[in-house]
């Protein structure tokens, strides 16, 4: 009987060992390796969604592209943005729309005209060297850098690697 609850007792502490180092391996990932936040604004839609919870890459900053979602911070708060300009690119908004170097821009998963806003900054502009320029999917009402202009690639938390809906939770 005694070996049979020493065996049960080592074995019940070698299980809290195996989910303690879980827990620990868990926690270091997402808070060094990985994001995780829940998005909470519709400037990003239809692709993520208001309450969808968004996992992003830490690290990768001298990669990042357009097209690329990223996790930046604006004014205290998280927002997910989607790069249209790197360094050295020429942006510009006309009454066509989105123009990048002299040409302009096609982009499928937009499904609102981008326009220039009243107040925030003048175009065209050059996007300088470590910096990005930034727009929100929804490009009506959203804050982004025709608002705060390019955002230097040190301000940019992750890059976004997956997008799981989270309603109501």
């Amino acid at each position: 009987m005694s070996k049979t609850k020493g065996t049960l007792g080592s074995e019940l502490l070698l299980l809290l060992i195996k989910i303690t180092l879980i827990v620990v391996v868990f926690a270091a990932l997402f808070t060094f390796l990985f994001g995780a936040m829940r998005y909470p604004e519709p400037a990003m839609a239809p692709a993520i969604k208001d309450g969808d919870l968004v996992l992003f890459y830490r690290y990768g900053a001298n990669s990042y592209l357009p097209r690329d979602a990223v996790v930046l911070e604006h004014d205290g708060q998280q927002q997910v943005r989607r790069i249209v300009a790197t360094a050295d690119d020429v942006v510009d908004i006309t009454v066509e729309g989105l123009v990048i170097n002299g040409a302009l821009q096609q982009e499928p998963e937009i499904y609102m005209k981008t326009e220039r806003y009243q107040e925030g900054i003048d175009f065209p502009l050059t996007v300088p060297e470590g910096e990005v320029f930034v727009l929100g999917d929804r490009r009506a009402g959203a804050t982004d850098s025709r608002i705060y202009g390019c955002v230097r690639t040190e301000e940019i938390s992750g890059k976004v690697i997956t997008v799981i809906r989270r309603r109501s939770i």
